[in-house]
């Protein structure tokens, strides 16, 4: 039975329809397909949305206290140690003895001196004997001699007479270490039956005069923070064996400038550049009768500032030269799905606390959102996928 004319018509045209849908289905994977590999190869970026209010500018710090009078007490002549009278720790009064040096050999020098000293009145008796005998004898020659004879002789009794006195003012001052002054014995290094191996033999403080800490920090920080001496701020001392963590007052005596320290904050095209951030050093004076000198201590002083703006981490911020930026992902609307632009917003006025900044409430919207970090260095326009 042969086909008709018009099923022959429909069947071509079934035909050319699937091919169409067939030719159309292929277009369009092949487009979403390169599309999508466009998309793998754009810079992946990690986002994050800024806050809007104020910085919080915080002090952070630790040190050990050191006394603001101190004295290191070296073994004076070297000798070797015959006793330690006191421990570390233990409190002291002036002029009380704390080491006991062996003096034997300087005691023994001494008593040499002075046998040579008896030697010496012995001769000078023999000089005078001398002189009398020339002046009864009428040798007027003989006299002469034997009165400058007699001077020497008297010469060198004063010259052995001051030495002696010399060494026995030196075994006075070196067989004892004593205390200077009213303190605490912070250090004990004196070993009974050894000498001193080139450190002091013992270290004093005293409670009288306080203690110290020296704190250095970045200028811009100090002055944002709006501190200067005369301030008080709080420390906490470390716990201690049985002795809790606890608060301690503390004033600020004195802030000094100190030598720059050099920075790294990244570039625009991904490297890095170094900036000096002047520094301050801060002496902060305590008082507090139960310290002992070498507690460790730490600072921690916070305050908001009163201007208000956006707050980014500092990882979102770029300088390039003198000028600082940001980058913001503008979301377009294409035929096959959104489309992520990376946009520069450049930031003429910042202020930074260390870990984030704060810029103009100008240069953004609520829910922008800012990139933090990119797998490739970003230009103005390049097109990225969020991670």
């Amino acid at each position: 039975m042969e086909i008709s004319k018009e099923q022959v018509d429909f069947k071509r045209k079934r035909w050319i329809a699937a091919a169409s849908i067939a030719l159309f289905g292929l277009l369009l994977f092949f487009t979403l397909f390169s599309n999508t590999l466009q998309s793998v190869a754009l810079p992946k970026v990690r986002t994050g949305t800024a806050t809007s209010g104020g910085l919080a500018y915080t002090l952070e710090g630790s040190g050990v206290l050191r006394p603001i009078k101190q004295a290191e007490l070296p073994n004076p002549a070297g000798w070797q140690v015959r006793q330690v009278l006191v421990k570390e720790g233990e409190a002291v009064k002036a002029g009380q003895r704390l080491v006991l040096y062996d003096s034997s050999s300087a005691e023994r020098e001494l008593e040499d001196e002075i046998a040579q000293l008896d030697k010496m009145y012995i001769a000078l008796e023999a000089a005078q004997d001398q002189y009398i005998a020339s002046t009864v004898g009428g040798d007027e020659l003989g006299s002469r001699e034997a009165k400058r004879e007699l001077a020497a002789r008297q010469i060198d009794l004063s010259v052995q007479r001051r030495k002696i006195e010399g060494l026995r003012e030196r075994l006075k001052r070196q067989r004892e270490l004593t205390a200077p002054f009213d303190g605490i014995v912070v250090e004990m290094n004196a070993v009974e039956g050894l000498a001193s191996a080139g450190q002091p033999d013992a270290v004093i403080s005293s409670r009288d005069f306080g203690y110290q800490l020296d704190l250095v920090a970045d200028g811009e920080l100090v002055d944002r923070l709006e501190l200067a001496a005369g301030q008080p701020i709080e420390l906490r001392i470390a716990a201690a064996g049985k002795q809790p963590e606890r608060s301690l007052k503390g004033i600020i005596d004195e802030m000094t400038d100190e030598d720059s320290r050099r920075a790294g904050s990244p570039e625009g095209d991904g490297g890095e550049t170094s900036s000096a951030v002047r520094q301050k050093r801060l002496r902060i004076h305590v008082a507090d009768s139960s310290l002992r000198g070498g507690e460790q201590v730490s600072v921690r002083l916070k305050r908001p500032s009163s201007e208000k703006g956006w707050i980014v981490p500092n990882e979102a911020v770029h300088r390039e030269g003198e000028s600082k930026f940001i980058f913001t992902v503008d979301q377009q609307r294409g035929a096959l799905g959104n489309v992520f632009v990376a946009r520069k917003v450049p930031i003429e006025a910042s202020a930074s606390n260390g870990r984030e900044t704060m810029i103009p409430p100008d240069r953004l919207y609520a829910g922008d959102l800012i990139i933090l970090e990119s797998s490739e260095p970003l230009q103005d326009g390049n097109r990225v996928r969020l991670q």
